[in-house]
């Protein structure tokens, strides 16, 4: 369901917020303010496992439209975060094996706003990112998805390392994208798949990579290093997608 992506300031506005429900990213907290209110606004934010920034006061004027702060920001997302479950439960209902998109450490909003569109396009049921190092559902993220975030969950995940994990428990293996891989076209990329991608400078985080079963690389023929980051997505996704039609019956 679609949100108002918004930046919430002030002491009561941010735990009406938590309190109603509404999608928060981040919380914003004045350095070495622990009084009463804003200890029960951090209580609710760490119920909703929010992540929670303490700054200083001049980092908060400089984020404040208002001058009204009160030593708290709350920065809200523009729509409601998905479970891996429903997108599990949704793979199932069609009738196919799971495809997933997991993303480490993807923090330009137009980079996952273009991927949430590609995994939509390329029959993914869902989108996993991590809560820290990671662009949330913006505004902006909505925009250059192309409408596509209406229909594909985007979950948020504590540890990325342990929710595939857990998805391996589930029946599903997983591929990540690295230079140093298998060539993509090498590999069967079929059955119940996450694939993972990491950004543009870094790549995938070492204890991601290990945790995945195989890692595929791209040709690539020119003179420059890497793909951007959304464009690797898209062309490893549209692999998966290809060996899956030629697998099906």
């Amino acid at each position: 369901m679609e949100q108002e992506g918004s930046t919430i300031e002030g002491r009561n506005a941010v735990l009406e917020a938590f309190r109603a429900g509404k999608p928060i990213d981040k919380l914003f907290v004045l350095d070495g303010c622990h009084d009463g209110p804003m200890m029960s606004i951090v209580r609710e934010a760490r119920k909703q496992d929010t992540i929670i920034t303490y700054v200083s006061r001049e980092r908060l004027d400089q984020m404040s439209a208002t001058g009204k702060h009160q030593g708290v920001i709350a920065r809200g997302a523009a729509y409601a975060y998905g479970e891996i479950q429903d997108m599990l439960d949704a793979a199932e209902k069609k009738g196919e094996p799971p495809f997933l998109i997991l993303l480490d450490g993807i923090e330009d909003p137009y980079n996952l706003g273009a991927i949430i569109r590609t995994a939509n396009l390329a029959g993914a049921h869902g989108v996993i990112i991590p809560k820290r190092r990671a662009a949330g559902l913006t505004a902006v993220v909505a925009r250059t998805s192309a409408g596509a975030l209406n229909h594909t969950p985007v979950a948020k995940v504590t540890n990325l390392t342990a929710a595939i994990e857990d998805l391996k428990k589930k029946g599903l293996w997983f591929v990540c994208a690295d230079m140093g891989g298998t060539c993509m076209y090498d590999l069967k990329l079929t059955g119940p798949i996450g694939m993972v991608i990491g950004n543009e400078g870094e790549g995938v985080g070492r204890r991601v990579r290990e945790a995945c079963d195989m890692t595929a690389a791209i040709p690539m023929r020119g003179q420059i290093e890497s793909l951007n980051a959304s464009v690797a997505a898209g062309v490893l996704a549209y692999e998966i997608l290809r060996q899956r039609l030629q697998a099906a019956p």
